[in-house]
């Protein structure tokens, strides 16, 4: 409006201007109409150039000195009134997405999430969990997971067929399938680590050089078995846990469901099915940050196997298998990743390592003759579950006091040696994954041998000081007393690698 009023006052200004000019032209002139006429059209067209020069000034000279007055600031010329009820408004849109997800202190004690005891098993950061004050129907927020109800109506599929076999024969038979279906050839040890290490832990890495066949494991055990199957490509930008289980998207208010979260629901829809999660070339990035909470969460007790996706308002109604925004990591689930040993990758960390069962593939797989039967199974969760269970209460396949003292003599050298020690968690690991190996056919010298080589040798790469070379021969030595020359065929394998580098 001012701008408007000033424009007036302007074209006002310069038409007295051109009528004064007009007559001060035509006071000396004659008074005829042809020359009044003229005159006056000169004193117009020169009003109106004086006008525009005075119109340009004006406008140049104003712009210029807001500008300079008002640099990096907004600036505005109609009502300050206005302005402040519309500011208003927009600090009111920003203030409900920015506190959208902010925790509710009441539900929230000593940093414990309401439910859960006190115990170290049960504690939670909640610096990152969020509280939405307010969401639409769990249908828009969530769509895939509510789709998913009403395909399965609310009720879980509790059994499956299975077959009947043993974990012997399970190994054999899947050997011989890959072998005559797929033309893959794996040692027979590489296949009894494989099934019996999901015994142990739920979590395995299948670590050496491109094209050894470890993602085609995995893949092909889940074909052979009859097991559900995601393959998710790492990506170099996953930074946490919202890159694998999705987050809640502030400005459409709906849950970004990634296919990893899909699956885990899925599973939770069908606890007697087998289910992978293979994480392709899994240190691309960094595995303890992406992966951090569901490596602590397989820690604790099966029923706590939870994980919040985000902390919902009172009254909302979520999908049926998120219980107060959690969502259950059933015990049907197990997760691989691939790694590559090269200069693109990043190196993953000890306590990753002890997390999980290794496969180390630095070998060229050898043809055979395919002897049996190779055809592929049925293989529920269940029957694989008892199968383990069986194994671990064999008494003879345990490992005895006799041979946890053989075993220690070992540790112990090393430990005294190296300063390196089984922890509790590989302890765990040992009466686990011993008994079902022998279950699978092998024995308790070459299981033992996988173990100390990935998970004690294994950190002694890169290490050279002077002391390292001595020791590494005065191991090898130890071992041939203890358990005899080339019993231990892994483990001297690696230490006569490892003294050839130093």
């Amino acid at each position: 409006f001012k701008m408007i009023v000033v424009y007036l006052l302007i074209a006002i200004l310069c038409l007295l201007l051109s009528v004064g000019v007009g007559i001060v032209i035509q006071r000396n002139l004659s008074r005829s109409l042809e020359a009044l006429v003229k005159y006056l059209s000169y004193s117009f067209i020169l009003g109106s150039l004086i006008f525009a020069v005075l119109f340009g000034l004006i406008a140049f000279g104003s712009m210029l000195i807001i500008n300079f007055l008002f640099v990096d600031k907004p600036f505005k010329f109609w009502n300050k009134k206005e302005t402040t009820v519309v500011e208003e408004e927009i600090e009111e849109v920003e203030k409900d997405i920015t506190s959208s997800f902010d925790i509710d202190p009441t539900q929230i004690e000593g940093g414990m999430m309401p439910g859960f005891g006190g115990g170290a098993g049960n504690s939670m950061d909640l610096s990152n969990v969020k509280r939405v004050e307010e969401l639409d129907d769990r249908e828009k927020v969530f769509p895939a997971l509510s789709a998913m109800d009403i395909r399965y109506e609310g009720y879980v599929n509790e059994k499956m067929e299975t077959v009947d076999i043993t974990l012997e024969e399970l190994c054999e038979r899947f050997r011989n399938y890959l072998a005559k279906h797929e033309q893959l050839y794996f040692d027979k040890e590489t296949i009894r680590i494989f099934i019996s290490g999901f015994a142990a832990s739920h979590f395995m890495i299948l670590e050496g050089l491109s094209g050894t066949g470890k993602s085609s494991l995995p893949r092909y055990f889940s074909k052979f078995a009859n097991a559900n199957l995601l393959f998710v490509p790492v990506q170099t930008t996953w930074r946490d846990k919202t890159s694998i289980i999705g987050y809640f998207n502030d400005f459409s208010k709906t849950y970004n469901e990634t296919d990893f979260l899909l699956n885990l629901y899925h599973a939770n829809y069908n606890p007697d099915q087998i289910h992978f999660f293979v994480l392709d070339e899994m240190n691309i990035s960094r595995v303890e940050y992406y992966f951090a909470d569901l490596l602590s969460v397989l820690e604790y007790p099966v029923p706590e196997w939870r994980m919040r996706l985000l902390q919902l308002p009172y009254g909302f109604v979520p999908p049926a298998k998120l219980d107060d925004g959690f969502i259950q990591i059933p015990e049907n689930s197990f997760f691989v990743g691939t790694a590559n040993k090269d200069d693109s990758t990043f190196v993953i960390t000890d306590k990753v390592y002890d997390r999980a069962i290794t496969i180390d593939f630095d070998y060229r797989n050898k043809y055979f003759e395919v002897e049996g039967e190779a055809s592929p199974i049925q293989l529920s969760y269940s029957k694989l579950k008892s199968l383990f269970n069986e194994a671990l209460s064999i008494k003879e396949n345990k490992m005895t006091s006799d041979d946890f003292e053989k075993f220690e003599v070992i540790t112990d050298f090393i430990y005294e040696k190296f300063d390196l020690t089984f922890g509790n968690r590989i302890l765990n690991q040992i009466e686990t994954l011993v008994p079902t190996y022998i279950a699978c056919g092998g024995t308790k010298e070459e299981v033992l041998d996988f173990l100390l080589t990935r998970k004690v040798l294994a950190k002694l790469e890169g290490r050279f000081e002077e002391y390292v070379k001595p020791a590494l021969k005065q191991l090898l030595q130890l071992l041939a007393k203890t358990y005899g020359a080339k019993t231990f065929a892994r483990s001297e394998k690696a230490i006569n690698a490892m003294i050839r580098r130093l």
